[in-house]
């Protein structure tokens, strides 16, 4: 396992390492997986310092986006898998495996599976490259299994723009952010946060059949360089009583750009309502929604507490079981468990209390928690 900070060369060492292992023979049948197909092909394959770009002409494999599939001169063939997809890797066998940032996998079975596939060959070896968080399974591979290499965005200076550098310094040195981003610290819990890791792994939790879906909204105010993202958080009802989150869909871009990815997210997950935050853009932010599809059914919501004290109760819901995380969202998890009043406002955080919130109702009308 490699937990570098952003810019140390992971993908790099990781292309490196499969070339290596495919010319020496070591490695026939390669599984490479990153969070998201686009991730794969993207950065592991495509990418500056992916495998078709580190290769020499004459050890260049053949690819074949359409197949998902590399293929070397020598016959060794390599395919790529999303974490988004652990069933895909219940057949497949492999002899190497390189599992590029982990630590944002939404689906840590995706994990397991591969392990299980994971048996050709007299030394069956993964590669993990990742900027660590301090999820369950990080933790419990750098404890039980893996060789950790460690190192910082600065390791790799001379290969870095000196603007970019200075840039980082100025903005992230010293701050939380920066020590897990640019340091590769793992991070603990933050002295004040409403959630904890601990927490969050307590209430991971396959989805059952839901009652009601509902998508809730935090739409940022501005759109520039520096903006906020529009939070936008799908969660719904099970028969047990309990409430899932099953996607995070947070966006940057236009209102109109924000609008297409919530109306995007109402068709496919066919959800009952839109609740949305209007205290900075009221009917402006109705209208929005609206003009991307008018039947769009809005539920506008006015906030007339503080954020610390809205969440309050939907933190104790967590704790007491009532909400689960049908997944892992690595964004909206590092906000739960690291913000506190006074950081930056927390767009998924905010849409996510008032997805559970508006799911809290009961047949009265009455809220079934205060706030």
């Amino acid at each position: 396992m490699i937990l570098a900070g952003r810019g140390w060369g992971k993908t790099r060492t990781g292309a490196e390492w499969i070339r290596n292992m495919v010319q020496q023979g070591s490695a026939r049948r390669v599984a490479l997986v990153a969070p998201t197909y686009n991730d794969v092909r993207a950065v592991m394959v495509e990418g500056e310092s992916g495998i078709l770009s580190i290769s020499p002409p004459g050890e260049r494999p053949k690819w074949e986006p359409s197949l998902n599939r590399l293929t070397w001169a020598n016959g060794a063939v390599g395919y790529t898998f999303s974490a988004d997809e652990p069933d895909r890797l219940r057949g497949p066998q492999h002899d190497a495996a390189w599992c590029d940032e982990l630590a944002a996998w939404r689906k840590p079975e995706t994990w397991d599976m591969l392990q299980f596939g994971l048996r050709l060959g007299d030394n069956p070896q993964t590669l993990i490259t990742t900027t660590p968080r301090p999820t369950k399974l990080i933790k419990t591979l750098i404890a039980d299994s893996c060789v950790v290499t460690r190192g910082s965005t600065f390791d790799n200076a001379a290969n870095l723009a000196p603007g970019f550098l200075q840039s980082i310094r100025d903005k992230y040195d010293g701050t939380r952010l920066g020590r897990q981003e640019l340091y590769a610290e793992i991070l603990s819990d933050t002295p004040g946060a409403l959630w904890n890791r601990e927490m969050i792994e307590e209430c991971r939790a396959v989805s059952p059949d839901l009652c009601k879906i509902v998508i809730g909204v935090d739409p940022a105010v501005t759109n520039g360089t520096g903006s906020a993202e529009t939070g936008i958080i799908i969660a719904g009802s099970g028969e047990d009583g309990n409430v899932y989150i099953i996607d995070d869909m947070t966006c940057s871009g236009s209102p109109l750009q924000w609008a297409q990815v919530v109306e995007d997210a109402y068709n496919r997950y066919e959800a009952d309502f839109i609740t949305a935050e209007v205290n900075n853009g009221g009917d402006l932010i109705i209208s929005t929604l609206h003009t991307v599809n008018p039947a769009l059914p809005v539920r506008p919501v006015r906030a007339s507490r503080d954020k610390y004290t809205r969440a309050q109760p939907v933190a104790a819901l967590f704790e007491k079981g009532r909400v689960k995380l049908a997944g892992t969202f690595p964004a909206l998890e590092d906000q739960m468990c690291e913000w506190v009043p006074g950081s930056t406002s927390p767009d998924r955080l905010d849409a996510m209390v008032w997805a559970v919130s508006s799911l809290l109702i009961n047949p009265q009308g009455k809220m079934v928690i205060n706030i």
